[in-house]
């Protein structure tokens, strides 16, 4: 669910890796729906039945830096990692496995099975940590953040359930701002800087990666209000109509958007070297008109008058 893709190393092996750390992954988590509490948790036979204090659910959870580390800190709950990349995956459960961490598992899976993977009120928390931007309309509803999916982790929080949103984008962030509203979402809180609003909150890879490229880390929290009556997508769905007016002031540009700002700028160029050779020409035009009529009205000022006899 990335727009970085990592890179395989030399005689790395995707499908023994799979195999080897197995015991992180669920390949069938679809028949868990409603029951992720009480079936991962470990089996001890002198407390039966026991289950986690709650379940949240990391979107897009790459190799799952962010996903372990959360998990080691609160060992009580329960963390599914979803991802499509199987990778992502390999790496997400070897890093569980070696950390010895057992209340997180990974899952193979898309942003738009979540409610097919959950029950109704089964989750409490959903992250999406840097998630794909996806700028062209046309793809649009592959976001995270879009009206559709927001509408299906609805059906799957817990009353009091929080979506958490970390990005890079500005565009992304406001773009979700109006998807929050049109879903009867409640904002929180909404931070152009996630480390003073979460100072303590595990370092995910690519906030890592990105803040040291200079990146600011936008972030969203917000809990599903009443159901609206009528759900209508009115926004612009185009992330370049959630860009700054004036491109020179971004200094930053969020990832997955380089291109996109690169060209917009070029254009932008060449619009300039446009208008200032039609200015020139106008000009150039302006003072050859005044010439031309300068000389006219000397031409008349000077001419013969004809001899007398």
């Amino acid at each position: 669910m990335h727009g970085m893709h990592t890179r395989v190393p030399k005689h790395f092996v995707l499908e023994e890796r799979l195999e080897r750390y197995a015991d992180a992954l669920e390949p069938a988590p679809r028949q868990w729906r409603g029951l992720w509490a009480e079936a991962c948790h470990p089996l001890d036979p002198a407390h039966p039945g026991q289950n986690y204090r709650e379940v949240r659910l990391d979107m897009g959870c790459g190799k799952g830096t962010f996903t372990v580390e959360a998990a080691r800190r609160e060992p009580d709950v329960l963390f599914v990692g979803i991802d499509y990349e199987p990778l992502c995956l390999a790496y997400a459960a070897q890093r569980a496995i070696e950390a010895g961490t057992k209340n997180v598992i990974f899952v193979p899976a898309r942003g738009d099975e979540v409610s097919e993977l959950f029950a109704p009120g089964e989750l409490a928390l959903v992250y999406l940590n840097f998630p794909t931007p996806f700028p062209r309309s046309k793809r649009a509803s592959l976001r995270l953040t879009h009206l559709d999916r927001l509408m299906d982790y609805r059906k799957v929080l817990a009353p009091g359930g929080a979506v958490q949103l970390k990005t890079d984008s500005q565009p992304l962030r406001d773009f979700t701002l109006t998807q929050l509203q049109i879903a009867g979402y409640r904002v929180v809180w909404s931070t152009d800087d996630c480390r003073t609003v979460l100072p303590d909150d595990p370092v995910t890879g690519y906030e890592a990666r990105l803040t040291a490229k200079g990146a600011s880390v936008f972030g969203i929290r917000a809990v599903p209000g009443p159901v609206p009556e009528h759900v209508v997508q009115t926004a612009k769905l185009s992330l370049v109509d959630y860009l700054p007016q004036d491109l020179s002031t971004m200094g930053y540009i969020p990832h997955g958007m380089e291109r996109t700002v690169t060209n917009l700028r070029n254009l932008e160029a060449k619009g300039k070297e446009r208008d200032l050779a039609a200015q020139s020409r106008r000009m150039q035009a302006g003072r050859e008109a005044a010439r031309k009529a300068g000389h006219a009205a000397s031409g008349g000022q000077t001419g013969h008058t004809g001899r007398q006899a």
